[in-house]
């Protein structure tokens, strides 16, 4: 069972485990919308669609009952939470606190009550939970506060349950990828809406420290994101892949270029350095 499947990574897991052979039930956010349509359309009649917005504790416990009802006394044995949000780029201290609120929403609490509604199910499988964390989340990474924060949480909880799930057979993953193309990156409109929210809650000090220049140039850093992202999804395809599969499976993957490089400096060296870097 997987969130997110509408675009990106979840998109992307969904088709490919189905040409795997597994019997994928995907979550996705809009059950009418074009990326379950178009999983209805090119996937085998093995797949499953649940309308599963995350934060709906409704709709994670009615996609609960569906999969049960499906797998009965087997169980399941993957759960990959997938869906997340990024929120828009900008400097902590610029965020409103609805962006905040809104990243530990779907990246942490929505992420947390689907892992726990299912664990049930994986407990009879000795499965897999695999939980789509970011590299923002294990490094500091500057404009993404609270992308970030809500991720770092999301890998604390998968340490947690790594620890506390072994004497079940169940094991935990965290997948740390680097920068990918993905849905997660938003829409035009979604950007306009959180800028202008950005802006019409600046107080006038904040905005005269920060200059006009600067706060202008945040929504260009955010429409040249992509040219910076790779397009190739199939290194986090492959991480996910191992950990749902692997006899012994890693408590941390970093697919991507760069993934593991800032990670190692931020570990080995001392913090002046890894600022600097």
């Amino acid at each position: 069972m997987l969130s997110g499947s509408d675009t990106g990574i979840g998109h992307a897991l969904a088709k490919y485990l189905d040409n795997l052979g597994f019997v994928v039930f995907a979550g996705v956010l809009n059950k009418d919308g074009p990326g379950a349509e178009e999983l209805r359309r090119t996937c085998s009649r093995r797949l499953s669609l649940l309308q599963l917005d995350i934060t709906n504790t409704t709709q994670v416990k009615e996609a609960y009952l569906k999969v049960s009802e499906k797998v009965q006394n087997a169980g399941l044995w993957g759960v990959v939470n997938n869906a997340g949000i990024l929120g828009f780029p900008a400097d902590g201290e610029l965020l409103p606190m609805s962006v905040y609120r809104q990243c530990m929403e779907v990246n942490f609490f929505g992420a947390v009550e689907v892992s726990k509604t299912f664990l049930p199910l994986l407990r009879k499988a000795q499965g897999r939970l695999v939980n789509m964390s970011s590299m923002a989340g294990g490094i500091p990474l500057p404009r993404y506060a609270a992308y970030g924060a809500s991720k770092a949480a999301l890998s604390m909880f998968s340490g947690v349950m790594r620890q506390e799930l072994s004497k079940w057979g169940i094991k935990v993953a965290a997948i740390h990828p680097s920068g990918f193309r993905t849905g997660i990156q938003g829409t035009s409109d979604l950007w306009d809406k959180q800028e202008k929210e950005l802006m019409e809650n600046l107080p006038a000090d904040t905005r005269k420290d920060y200059g006009e220049d600067y706060l202008l140039g945040l929504k260009g850093y955010l429409l040249h994101m992509p040219a910076y992202c790779d397009a190739d999804l199939s290194p986090v395809l492959s991480a996910i892949l191992h950990a749902l599969l692997a006899k012994r499976p890693q408590g941390l993957y970093t697919p991507g270029k760069g993934a593991y490089m800032p990670l190692c400096i931020f570990c080995y060296f001392p913090l002046w350095f890894y600022d600097f870097f």
